[in-house]
């Protein structure tokens, strides 16, 4: 089973603050099918009904496997006369032109999501349908951990992108500053930061402390979905109405997900976009 991904190198300013300039993309897990079982199901049924053949057709990728056998279930669509694995495409093309994407639900995968501002992950989870979050805590991690993210427009602007790394610099170092006169403050015992565990004294620290950070601090995420989820954010995000910076993570997430799962998001075109940048369209929409 295949698990792609696009990696984004790591830079660093002459201070050694640590920024990424494009997002990675790390497919972490996808379906896992075995319609086996399946057939003490269908030997349940009369013998004329040749359901017992459904499972001699040669399988598909995980995912289109167990969509497929969802929706023709709907239809006790099991015998010869069936659309057969073949002739997927022909399926999933009748699936999302008649609008029927509830059987899309069912395939799920999960991305882990870096080198991504918290301006890009603001906009990700408004994403509510079929999604599933799991961020980054700027209170529960330490300063060692923390990234910064450029934006596209800066990095080929000496004036911009020498901003950015002072301003990642300064923010570090504030940050940094911040959470040592904290600590200092808590061995006087103030109120405010007050607590018997360790963790929580330190968690008060850093939720003190981040209020300096920028919305380019880096903040990674694992993104769970299901198909029509990811149909569904490749069309809002890979398109050219989409924040630029949303829109490159939309597109590389698009890809590995095509190449899982080539059936499933074969109606989708590549598009080169006015301002150099890539996106997806489809002609059916909101599946």
């Amino acid at each position: 089973m295949e698990f792609p991904a696009v990696h984004s190198p790591v830079f660093h300013t002459e201070k050694g603050t640590s920024y990424l300039k494009a997002p990675g993309v790390v497919l972490i897990a996808q379906p896992s099918v075995s319609l086996k079982g399946v057939r003490g199901f269908l030997d349940g049924f009369d013998e004329s009904l040749e359901f017992k053949g459904y499972l001699d057709d040669p399988e598909l990728s995980p995912a289109e496997q167990l969509c497929k056998f969802a929706g023709q279930l709907c239809y006790m669509s099991l015998g010869p006369k069936r659309t057969m694995n073949v002739n997927a495409s022909t399926y999933f093309q009748n699936i999302k032109s008649s609008g029927h994407g509830s059987v899309l639900e069912h395939a799920n995968w999960s991305f882990l999501f870096y080198g991504i501002s918290r301006s890009v992950t603001h906009e990700l989870v408004r994403h509510r349908a079929g999604f599933g979050f799991s961020q980054v805590s700027q209170r529960y991690v330490s300063g060692k951990v923390l990234r910064f993210v450029e934006r596209p427009e800066y990095q080929d602007d000496l004036v911009l992108h020498t901003s950015f790394e002072n301003w990642a610099d300064a923010s570090a170092e504030q940050y940094d500053r911040r959470v040592q006169r904290l600590l200092e403050l808590q061995k006087h015992d103030l109120k405010m930061l007050s607590g018997e565990a360790r963790t929580d004294l330190r968690k008060k620290v850093q939720q003190a402390a981040r209020s300096c950070l920028p919305n380019e601090t880096e903040a990674p995420i694992v993104v769970t979905a299901n198909a029509r989820g990811w149909r569904h954010f490749s069309e809002m995000r890979a398109n050219t109405h989409a924040e630029i910076e949303i829109r490159a993570l939309a597109f590389n997430a698009f890809r590995c997900l095509r190449l899982v799962s080539p059936v499933i998001f074969e109606d989708y075109s590549e598009e080169e976009l006015p301002d150099g940048t890539k996106g997806v369209s489809t002609s059916y929409r909101k599946v």
